[in-house]
């Protein structure tokens, strides 16, 4: 089973896109797990009505918390084998559990080492994740990038992935979105966070560590 964690926070405009996406997937074995983060629209009424239809969908609320808080109270309810993250103004292809499901189990995939702009920067949308490779760890509250951060700290814990020429998850360009404008102090605290992995992790490590600070300084000098 795949357990798709959505966090919301004022998305009543696109979440019935998201969610239809979710329910239309040809993959049927799903546990929806929607985490309200204290919206101020009509969010809430929005997913309850889907958690009144069917029953792989359940809806949790918080306060506003921001989006990382609302990712780990979702893996906290996460019961499937594997984990996907959807945001809730994306959605996704009918085929696209079906097609991850079979290349992280072994079928019909095309294996090799992810491409270096996938390899440490990244986000964590777009991927299937083994439940227990990242029950463990958990995203950085209280601030922006909180993926990256996220991400690395995957790769640091020695995971391994798969890669398949399929993608199928449709991104929104919402201009409301957290990462649509630069976030200077948040910048600064991403940098330090990473450096503060740099003396604890191995060689390979830290050159990962290294590669997503350049990465990501020549991506906001591009904002």
């Amino acid at each position: 089973m795949i357990s798709i964690i959505v966090p919301i926070y004022n998305a009543e405009r696109y979440l019935d896109g998201c969610m239809d996406s979710l329910l239309s997937q040809t993959e049927k074995e799903l546990q929806i797990i929607l985490v309200d983060d204290g919206s101020t629209d009509g969010s809430i009424a929005v997913a309850k009505n889907y958690t009144a239809h069917d029953s792989r969908v359940e809806l949790y609320t918080q306060s506003h918390a921001g989006q990382s808080a609302a990712r780990n109270e979702g893996m906290r309810h996460a019961k499937g084998e594997y984990i996907a993250f959807v945001d809730a103004d994306d959605s996704l292809e009918p085929e696209w559990c079906a097609q991850y499901l079979k290349a992280i189990e072994g079928v019909d995939y095309v294996q090799g080492e992810a491409p270096r702009n996938r390899f440490t920067y990244t986000v964590v949308w777009g991927r299937l994740y083994r439940r227990k490779a990242i029950q463990n760890l958990h995203f950085e509250e209280g601030m922006i990038y909180e993926d990256i951060l996220w991400s690395v700290d995957l790769w640091l814990s020695g995971a391994t992935c798969r890669m398949i020429d399929y993608k199928g998850y449709r991104y929104t360009a919402n201009p409301h979105s957290t990462t649509s404008q630069r976030h200077p102090e948040a910048e600064k605290r991403v940098f330090a966070e990473l450096r503060k992995r740099l003396p604890r992790a191995s060689l390979k490590g830290k050159m990962i560590i290294l590669y997503t600070i350049i990465r990501l300084k020549l991506h906001f000098i591009k904002q």
